[in-house]
């Protein structure tokens, strides 16, 4: 069967991604149609191959948002873990000292009193079982792999990518053909560095005014703990060591229920030395008191990492282009000041479907470029929030953590994010690494397997699986640039910064070769950003591919 045969399916909304910008929407567009006795047809596409299979946060929840959604959330059922009682914000001067912030002196964007720690996978699992009570289609282990378009270049909808086909191309016995998912309005919630949205972003060019995006790696792991080292509703943040010679980032320690904390650490991806492997300093991390009093004698459980947009309102795109909508960390609506991405997404996603709502009710038949997008967003509390906070992010990226954590407490805690400035960080982070040559090689001390871990037991714990017999879905654009630039010039970083042990140089008789362990990758996205070649592209595998996180 050809492509042009392909299956279609139609819908009025189509939403790509089940996290929870892309639910809160199709719930919010459900509730819209329900008060207005309204027939509306809403899908909902997932590459995981369950709802929270491949969600990764923190995370700490504030509720404003979730609040408008449905205000009777706790009668509900939502599960929304442990609330917040106390917060502690550290700086770790070296491997054995911490210096603890008096509460004044912390921004008041990092005070989370009235918020809740809880598992981001779970509520979105949660937030799933409301859409589909409210009529919402959501089809796990679907993976959007193109974007379709009208002949007048509108957004028409998205394709599937097929299934069964082999590592040669070639189809197999259990070959499914895609299917094309047709919409009058299609919004993409894919999360951070989307491969769709980044060919949404060419097309249309939508960051042709913005600043260039930044991000961060968070790594993070789930501790059953001792009972006696637990304190519910304790939340630890904080920066220092490991990090050094201009590599930032910040690390997180949250007691939640059940005798579990989750502890992780966010690496800059703006970092210039190529010897730097985040994941190692993540595991070299922990065995710092501040941190070790907690863990030891716990047992890992759970290991995870992605990407994270941080560039906040200055890296901000154009959200509306014909025929669709980017919502959510698509779009980079992750708060950094706070470190919080939820409540905004969410609010992002009610945003986009109090607006195509109105359209179709108007009679819209899909294609236009809804521009009263743009209008709602403006006047919202998500774009007074994060332009108070836009000026966070590029004050630690040019002014250090000490002199930026000054500014920032000036800003947050006494202007009120508006003093009139705005500072601008325009270098890509790929392009922010320097020679090899250059910097100073680390060298990382060997897990003990007790507090600190290898890559590949690491990997197990996330329950990553991807059908061995499939094309590699991550592109490279040039094969020989890993071993005669990348390898050179920079000691081949991408061994470094995955997380997840994908990338290799081999050693063999007739030379060197790279290596790409597909079968490992976490779905983190690292190697689309920060290759200093820009020659990796990250592309979805077949779907239902990828970690399967529990409590994540």
């Amino acid at each position: 069967m050809s492509q042009n045969e392909r299956e279609a399916m139609e819908f009025d909304v189509v939403i790509i991604g089940a996290g929870p910008s892309g639910l809160s929407a199709a719930c919010r567009l459900m509730q819209q149609a329900q008060t207005a006795g309204s027939e509306l047809t809403v899908c909902v596409i997932e590459k995981g191959s369950e709802v929270g299979a491949h969600i990764l946060s923190g995370a700490i929840l504030e509720t404003r948002a979730l609040d408008e959604l449905f205000p009777d959330w706790a009668e509900r059922g939502a599960p929304m873990g442990t609330p917040v009682v106390e917060d502690k914000v550290l700086f770790l001067p070296n491997q054995q000292r911490a210096l603890q912030f008096p509460d004044w002196m912390i921004p008041k964007t990092l005070h989370n009193q009235g918020n809740h720690i809880i598992s981001l996978g779970n509520l979105c699992r949660w937030l799933a079982e409301q859409a589909e009570a409210l009529g919402v289609e959501i089809f796990p282990g679907f993976a959007a792999s193109e974007v379709l378009y009208h002949e007048d270049g509108s957004v028409k909808g998205v394709a599937t990518g097929d299934m069964g086909v082999g590592r040669d191309g070639e189809a197999n016995d259990s070959y499914m053909q895609g299917i094309e998912l047709h919409a009058r309005y299609t919004l993409f919630a894919e999360g951070c560095r989307g491969h769709l949205g980044k060919t949404l972003y060419q097309r249309f060019d939508l960051d042709r005014d913005a600043d260039s995006q930044h991000y961060g790696l968070g790594i993070k792991e789930l501790w059953d703990i001792e009972p006696a080292r637990h304190q519910p509703g304790l939340v630890v943040h904080g920066t220092g060591w490991p990090l050094s010679d201009g590599t930032s980032g910040g690390f997180f320690l949250y007691h939640g229920d059940n005798h579990q904390v989750v502890v992780g650490l966010i690496v800059d991806l703006n970092y210039s030395n190529p010897h730097v492997s985040p994941f190692d300093e993540f595991q070299r991390l922990k065995h710092h008191p501040s941190l070790s009093q907690y863990l030891e004698g716990g047992k890992r459980v759970s290991y995870g990492a992605r990407a994270i947009s941080k560039g906040g309102f200055n890296a901000l795109p154009k959200m509306t282009f014909p025929g669709g909508l980017l919502i959510g960390c698509n779009a980079g609506t992750l708060n950094f000041a706070k470190i919080k991405g939820t409540h905004t997404a969410m609010k992002s996603g009610l945003l986009a479907a109090d607006v195509v709502f109105e359209a179709l009710q108007q009679g819209d038949t899909g294609g236009k470029e809804l521009h009263e997008y743009t209008e709602r967003f403006k006047s919202s509390w998500l774009h007074e929030e994060l332009y108070a906070s836009r000026n966070f992010g590029p004050a630690l990226h040019k002014l250090g953590p000490v002199l930026g954590g000054a500014f920032n407490f000036i800003d947050q805690n006494i202007f009120g994010g508006k003093l009139p400035v705005r500072l601008r960080d325009n270098t890509p982070d790929h392009a922010q690494m320097k020679r090899a040559a250059e910097c100073k090689a680390i060298d990382y001390p060997k897990p003990d397997g007790v507090l600190s871990f290898d890559k590949t037991s690491s990997v197990y714990l996330s329950n990553t699986q991807h059908v061995d017999d499939q094309p590699c879905h991550l592109k490279l654009e040039d094969p020989a640039i890993p071993l005669t630039f990348n390898l050179p010039e920079y000691m081949e970083p991408a061994q470094r910064y995955c997380p997840a042990g994908v990338y290799e140089i081999v050693q063999e008789s007739a030379g060197e070769r790279f290596q790409i362990n597909a079968q490992n990758c976490l779905h983190c996205k690292t190697c689309d950003i920060k290759d200093p070649a820009q020659n990796i592209r990250w592309a979805v595998p077949e779907g239902g591919g990828g970690p399967s996180y529990p409590n994540m």
